[in-house]
C-alpha cells in the first residue's frame, strides 16, 4: 500500500471573503498531486459548519452571473477531530498537513492556526502571531513603523471612538489636517479590498467610515500615494526567498474587489519593468516586511513605488499571509514567472509546513 501525506484543504469560511476562498480552493484541489497526497477537501460554511464531500465540484460553488455562490451544508456537519485523524479510510497515512485557503477573519487571522496548534497538526502558512499581526492593518503598520520600514501616513480609530456625530466630525478634521484628501478607508481586519473606499472629501469620508466599520471594530485611514502598484511573493521559513516583481494596472480608480475577482479590467504585468537596483531594493524590503511581521511559509507583500524625481520611492502597503490562489492570482503567477510551477509551489508549501512543525516540536514545552 502506498504511504501518502494527508492534505486537508480548508476553504470557504465565515468571512466576507468566503466566495474568493472557494475560487482559490478550486485551483488548489485541481493541482494537488493525488498520487502523492490523500486530499480531503473540507468546506466551512458562512455559519461555521464543516462539510465534507468526495467531490470537489460539490464543495466549490460554481459561478452564476459572475458571482460564486456561498458554500452550504447539504447534510450534517462533520467532527473536526475526524478530519485531522491520521488513519482514514483504508489509506496508509504518514502525516497530516492542513492547507488553509481561508481568506480574512476566522481563517487568516490566527484563529484557525490556534486551533491547529492545539491539535498538534502541521499547517501551511504563518503561525498564530504572524497571522494575527498580518491581518490587522493597524497593528501591522505599528510594527512596520517600529522596524523603520517606509509607509504612507495613516490613522486608526475604534468604532467606539467614532460613536457620535461630533466624534466623527472631529476625526474628519484630523484626517484633513494630517493626511489630506483623498484618502483610503479600510476595515482593519479584512482583505481582498472588501469594505475599502476611496474618499475624496469630508462627505465621502463619513460614508466610507460607516462602510468600513460594518466589517470590523477598527478602521484605518491612509494617505493616498501616487505610484505604481508592485507586489512580491515570499516563500520560506527561516530562509525565505522573494519572487520577481509583479505590477497591477487597475481597470478602475483603484484595485477593488470587483476589479480583482469579477471583472477583467485590471492587467497584471509579470515581471514588472524595473531597473535591477530598484528591483533589488523592493525585494529586500519585501523580505524585511515578511520577517518584521513574523510571517512564515508564504505571503504576498504589496507596495507602491513612487518613481517621480521627488517621489517617496518604495512604500509598503500591506502583507497578505494567505494570498489568493485563484487562476488569476498574483502569488502563484509570480512564482511561476520565477521558475516554480503551481504544483511545485504547493509541494514546497506542504514541505515547509512539515519542517516548521518538526522544528517547533523540538522546543521545550512543545514536545509531546
Amino acid at each position: 500500500m502506498t504511504v501518502r501525506t494527508r492534505v486537508v484543504v480548508l476553504f470557504g469560511g465565515r468571512s466576507a471573503e468566503h466566495e474568493v476562498s472557494c475560487i482559490s480552493a478550486e485551483s488548489v484541489l485541481r493541482c494537488l498531486d493525488t498520487e502523492r497526497y490523500h486530499v480531503v477537501p473540507i468546506g466551512v460554511t458562512h455559519d461555521g459548519e464543516w462539510v465534507r464531500s468526495e467531490s470537489a465540484d460539490a464543495l466549490v460553488r460554481s459561478r452564476q452571473a459572475g458571482v460564486v455562490q456561498p458554500l452550504v451544508a447539504a447534510g450534517p456537519s462533520i467532527d473536526r477531530s475526524a478530519v485531522l485523524a491520521t488513519n482514514p479510510d483504508a489509506v496508509q497515512i504518514d502525516r497530516v498537513v492542513v492547507l488553509p485557503i481561508l481568506h480574512g477573519p476566522f481563517g487568516e487571522d490566527g484563529t484557525v492556526q490556534g486551533m491547529l496548534e492545539l491539535a498538534n497538526v502541521a499547517y501551511v502558512g504563518s503561525g498564530v502571531l504572524g497571522s494575527a499581526v498580518g491581518m490587522d492593518k493597524a497593528i501591522a503598520k505599528s510594527v512596520l513603523a517600529t522596524a523603520g520600514l517606509p509607509q504612507a501616513k495613516w490613522l486608526a480609530r475604534a468604532a467606539w471612538d467614532l460613536a457620535t456625530p461630533s466624534a466623527v466630525e472631529a476625526f474628519s478634521a484630523v484626517v484633513a489636517d494630517v493626511l489630506g484628501f483623498p484618502v483610503f478607508v479600510k476595515p482593519a481586519n479584512m482583505g481582498s479590498s472588501v469594505g475599502v473606499t476611496k474618499a475624496h472629501d469630508h462627505a465621502e469620508l463619513i460614508g466610507a467610515l460607516s462602510v468600513a466599520l460594518g466589517f470590523d471594530d477598527w478602521v484605518v485611514v491612509e494617505q493616498t500615494i501616487v505610484g505604481r502598484e508592485i507586489e512580491f511573493a515570499v516563500l520560506g521559513n527561516e530562509h525565505p526567498e522573494v519572487s520577481v516583481a509583479g505590477e497591477i494596472l487597475p481597470g478602475k480608480e483603484f484595485y477593488d474587489y470587483e476589479d480583482k475577482y469579477l471583472g477583467d479590467g485590471a492587467q497584471l504585468m509579470i515581471p514588472a519593468v524595473l531597473e535591477p537596483d530598484v528591483l533589488a531594493q523592493g525585494q529586500h524590503l519585501a523580505l524585511q516586511t515578511f520577517r518584521a511581521l513574523r510571517a512564515e511559509g508564504m505571503a504576498r507583500v504589496d507596495f507602491f513605488y513612487d518613481d517621480r524625481p521627488d517621489g517617496m520611492g518604495w512604500v509598503v502597503n500591506e502583507i497578505n499571509t494567505i494570498p489568493g490562489f485563484t487562476p488569476i492570482s498574483m502569488y502563484p503567477k509570480l512564482w511561476e514567472a520565477s521558475g516554480v510551477s503551481y504544483p511545485q509551489l504547493l509541494d514546497r508549501l506542504i514541505e515547509l509546513a512539515i519542517a516548521r512543525h518538526h522544528r517547533r516540536a523540538q522546543r521545550v514545552g512543545r514536545a509531546r
